[in-house]
């Protein structure tokens, strides 16, 4: 009995030994700071426990000259929102004034994220409510003229050029990759965009693998024109400014054989001369053209019949809450957060872990009439991109309880 006891204490002791050695070795993070050297890890504070509420901390890495930071998340738990509005990390290229490489909570890890010089910024900002584990990530350094299967994207600033992903056109593209293009034209002249080949996972939201295209010179969910995916060419897109950053992403699973694409720099006055405006043309597929105008606006704004007579007039019919609402010409732009679907259509949703969000467009901003915060029924059409199109025919009602049951029943309707 003497010799258990004892073989006990001595593998106790061995234990809490062990125990301590792994506290000692734990590496503590700090809240920001000035890194540099090759490689490196940084983390939130606290990690792997719950980090602080209502901070803002930046983490400046600086790697020798000549060479470009990857930076590469390990583990990433904030607050999750489709807009990532409350707690979220910031990457730049630079440390002032910098390309945002992309803004990222919840649980999803992102690939691979390359600057185009020697210095990245890392924010982590975080609200005074809902928090979690924060985030992991290494940095190390790259040959600018590295392409693997991890690099891709930059800046590109000639009259034309191409861009592809990884590894086209000699087989898949690799998962878990993240690359962002930053074109950039003269102060007077736009970007056109043409996908020549085209091929990435499918999937009717465009969850997993897929490109986005923004107006602008950060990946931003207000100013993005569209997002794609499958295998079929998104059709020529064209900037509204002399700036357009162009995102990639896969995730850990299916891969396909990716793309290639083109720019080239086109005279501002090409928005007016040849092409209709975003703001004010909304082609959609199942009916004709349905054109912002004066004319239409000028209708006296009056909702007709019932949620159960335009159902099956309607492309698609959702409920949800407005997020944002912004005013652009005479239509507003909306982002809408799904409380539920009944009828999808040709739609484009898209979801982060179980939220589902979609963008429709009130062809006339005040018909009907719209807040951002309150619940709506939505029945309208969709245009080619998926983007939701409301005109002063379609039917939007105030979204209630009560109103949930009729719904339900008319979901399983044979229209």
């Amino acid at each position: 009995m003497w010799r258990v006891c004892s073989l006990f204490c001595a593998w106790g002791v061995l234990f809490l030994k062990d125990v301590c050695a792994q506290s000692q070795r734990r590496q503590t993070f700090t809240c920001g700071g000035n890194i540099t050297g090759d490689s490196g890890v940084i983390g939130s504070p606290g990690y792997p426990g719950v980090y602080p509420p209502n901070s803002k901390c930046v983490w400046r890495i600086t790697v020798p000259e000549g060479k470009v930071v990857v930076l590469s998340f390990r583990f990433i738990d904030l607050e999750s929102d489709n807009l990532c509005r409350y707690d979220y990390v910031d990457v730049y290229s630079g440390h002032v004034s910098g390309q945002r490489l992309g803004r990222f909570c919840g649980t999803f890890r992102p690939g691979a994220l390359i600057s185009t010089g020697n210095k990245m910024l890392v924010q982590m900002v975080s609200d005074a409510n809902t928090a979690g584990s924060g985030f992991l990530a290494v940095y190390s350094t790259a040959q600018p003229h590295e392409r693997g299967d991890q690099y891709c994207g930059g800046r590109l600033d000639k009259p034309s050029g191409s861009f592809k992903t990884p590894n086209w056109p000699e087989k898949d593209y690799p998962a878990g990759v993240t690359c962002s293009w930053h074109i950039v034209a003269p102060r007077n002249q736009i970007v056109e965009v043409k996908f020549e080949k085209f091929d990435v996972e499918r999937d009717n939201y465009c969850r997993y693998d897929y490109v986005s295209i923004f107006n602008g010179a950060e990946i931003n969910d207000a100013k993005r024109i569209g997002k794609y995916c499958g295998d079929t060419p998104p059709a020529p897109v064209f900037s509204e400014g002399n700036q357009l950053v162009i995102q990639f992403l896969s995730d850990l699973s299916l891969t396909a054989d990716g793309f290639i694409g083109h720019y080239k720099f086109r005279p501002k006055k090409l928005l007016t001369t040849t092409l209709a405006p975003t703001t004010t043309t909304a082609a959609v597929t199942t009916r004709p053209a349905l054109k912002y105008s004066v004319a239409l606006c000028q209708r006296k704004c009056k909702r007709n019949g019932t949620v159960e007579s335009n159902f099956c007039s309607s492309d698609f019919v959702i409920t949800g809450t407005v997020i944002t609402a912004v005013v652009r010409g005479g239509s507003m732009f909306a982002t809408i957060s799904i409380i539920n679907v009944y009828k999808e259509g040709s739609l484009a949703i898209q979801q982060a872990g179980k939220t589902m969000s979609t963008k429709i467009i009130i062809l006339c901003k005040k018909c009907p009439f719209i807040k951002r915060g309150l619940n709506y029924v939505f029945m309208g059409s969709a245009d080619e991109e998926g983007r939701g199109k409301i005109a002063p025919h379609h039917f939007v009602m105030a979204f209630k309880a009560k109103n949930q049951k009729g719904l339900n029943v008319l979901k399983t309707k044979r229209c």
